[in-house]
């Protein structure tokens, strides 16, 4: 009896043992949500704040989009004056609707009407977009800075994305998304900058801002 009471203290002290007992807790729970998490639908991502990587991970999932064969729809908000790596890549695809819309930022243009234009002209192919079942993700970058400077309407796209094909995943980035886009979201990533290399001097470079 003491040699087995020895063997169990033994056992209970014994790191490996104690990581298998919480990693066996843990699965059971995560067994639980994957097997309650059952509802199939599309998501709305909303990918924002100050920090780098919003666009880089929403071409990441164009990227995994591509890998399961859907069709993908894209529309770049603001961005245009530079031939950026992804617009070169993805137009590769034939599964790849790729349409940059924008004119420079709007410290480059310094002309908002020119800017609305474009904003409208992207927003109707995003509408477009928005309503064709095809399109398993649609990609609207920078559209959170086009409504953030009033070049499109909130509740016009609000609206499209409450009626959009039940199956279409939509992801969304920009900085400064409206109150009301979060709300809407399934999904929101606040990215939080640390440090910038722009901050140091350092200027875009390919591959990583291009």
């Amino acid at each position: 009896m003491p040699e087995r009471a020895e063997d169990l203290s033994s056992s209970a002290a014994d790191p490996a043992s104690r990581h298998r007992e919480r990693m066996r807790r843990r699965k059971a729970v995560m067994d639980a949500r994957i097997a309650a998490a059952s509802e199939r639908r599309g998501v709305l991502l909303v990918l924002t704040g100050n920090g780098k990587g919003k666009s880089s991970s929403a071409f990441g999932m164009v990227a995994r989009a591509l890998g399961h064969d859907m069709q993908v729809g894209v529309v770049q908000f603001i961005k245009g004056q530079y031939l950026t790596g992804e617009a070169s890549f993805f137009r590769r695809f034939p599964q790849v609707r790729f349409h940059v819309m924008g004119e420079g930022f709007t410290w480059e243009t310094q002309d908002r009407e020119r800017d609305v234009r474009a904003a409208e002209a992207a927003w109707e192919i995003s509408a477009a977009m928005l309503r064709d079942p095809a399109l398993a993700l649609v990609v609207l970058d920078e559209l959170n800075i086009a409504l953030r400077y009033r070049y499109v309407e909130i509740d016009t796209i609000l609206d499209t994305l409450c009626s959009r094909p039940p199956m279409q995943h939509v992801v969304i980035t920009g900085r400064g998304a409206p109150a009301e886009l979060i709300e809407l979201a399934d999904t929101v990533t606040d990215m939080r900058i640390v440090k910038h290399a722009f901050d140091a001097g350092i200027g875009a470079q390919r591959g990583v801002e291009l």
